[in-house]
């Protein structure tokens, strides 16, 4: 399990074409929660016409962010361009420069056999030639990872290509309306992604594949204006915890705090950690009831989730109230 803040730090992703002409002055005055990254994206956004205007955009605005940066020390979230090739990663590195160190790395669509070595390597590449980590965070949304009798080759394969520089990966990202979008699924806001077999076999996979040494996020959530857009985001969330996911893709802002909220520790669950961390290692017992006398608290079985929880706590925050 990853013992490091910076992996459970990503938190709320909110989403932006590249090409936006809002976004840096939304960062630079602060429109935003304070406690979300920001991904910029050049992929499935961005028209194919019109790539390389969203390149000298998204230049520019994190320039501009750069500069307030540098010269008023303002806020900046965790930043990450979504590329669409790995050519991308050299070009872009090389065309920001200084303005390098407020990017804090790249996503990785469609991440695949196909394209993995390619990826990897420039990910290693521009880390040798910087001052600080450039991380990435692949996606696994191809539609490969969808034939069963193949699935747990390419996840595993993945993996090991991926273990050569771990360290560097920030996030597992999971693609659910790629996934679905191959079957033809679309949930309603009264439904969750989990609820919807196929694809939730697939996050499955991944979690058992990746989950014991990478931070796995969870699928986007469409709705952000609807009658039920937040009990059903909430809803979601519930199951993405107890999937082991942690943080969520955003694609408004209003769904911001509805996340960081969602993901806040319990009081309960909080406390529990702290004691079984502190646990008396010359104590003759390994097990005890829980700090409410309400469930059984044992070291050798509970440690590995004391950790996480405590991580997940400093990242969001604990909810004082148990729901």
């Amino acid at each position: 399990m990853k013992n490091n803040l910076i992996y459970y730090s990503v938190g709320a992703l909110l989403y932006c074409p590249a090409n936006s002409d809002s976004i840096a002055n939304s960062i630079i005055n602060g429109k935003f929660s304070s406690n979300f990254s920001l991904a910029l994206c050049l992929e499935d956004t961005i028209p194919d016409n019109c790539v390389l205007e969203a390149e000298q955009k998204l230049i520019q605005s994190i320039s501009n962010i750069y500069e307030k940066y540098i010269s008023d020390g303002i806020h900046i979230p965790k930043i990450f361009i979504r590329v669409r090739n790995y050519a991308q990663i050299y070009e872009l590195c090389e065309s920001l420069k200084d303005c390098m160190d407020i990017v804090t790395g790249f996503i990785i669509p469609k991440f695949s056999l196909e394209n993995a070595d390619k990826y990897i390597d420039a990910i290693f590449n521009v880390n040798q030639k910087s001052n600080k980590k450039i991380y990435m965070m692949p996606i696994y949304e191809s539609v490969a990872i969808v034939n069963l009798q193949m699935r747990y080759d390419i996840l595993y394969e993945l993996k090991y290509k991926l273990d050569r520089i771990e360290e560097l990966v920030l996030n597992i990202r999971v693609g659910g309306n790629d996934l679905c979008h191959i079957f033809g699924f679309r949930r309603h806001d009264d439904e969750s992604i989990h609820d919807i077999k196929p694809i939730s076999s697939i996050f499955s996979d991944i979690v058992t594949v990746y989950g014991t040494d990478y931070v796995i996020s969870a699928p986007v959530w469409e709705y952000y204006d609807s009658s039920n857009w937040e009990k059903g985001l909430l809803d979601e969330i519930k199951g993405d915890i107890l999937c082991g996911f942690v943080g969520k893709t955003v694609i408004h802002p209003k769904q911001i705090e509805v996340i960081n909220e969602g993901f806040k520790v319990h009081k309960k669950d909080f406390e529990d950690a702290k004691a079984i961390l502190n646990w008396n290692k010359n104590s003759k017992l390994l097990v005890s009831g829980s700090t409410k006398s309400e469930r059984m608290n044992e070291y050798n079985t509970h440690h590995i989730w004391a950790e996480k929880i405590m991580l997940m706590a400093e990242a969001f925050g604990v909810k004082e109230l148990v729901d």
